[in-house]
């Protein structure tokens, strides 16, 4: 059994107010997870590339408003 598989089983096994603060508690991980691999990315020049392509296509005319 691989070790996302046992993660799922103990979820499965949580009590609704387990759950709830479980929920909780990943979506503040996940957060602060993507938060330190985009200053990281940022960090080490990753994002310039594509914030330039972005940048020539909105000069381009080739972008609309959301």
């Amino acid at each position: 059994m691989t070790a996302i598989e046992k993660l799922e089983h103990e979820v499965k096994k949580l009590k609704p107010a387990e759950l709830t603060a479980f929920r909780r508690w990943f979506a503040r991980f996940d957060a602060e997870e993507w938060d330190h691999r985009l200053a990281a990315d940022a960090k080490t020049g990753k994002l310039a590339k594509s914030a330039a392509a972005s940048l020539r296509e909105y000069k381009a005319g080739k972008s609309k408003e959301l």
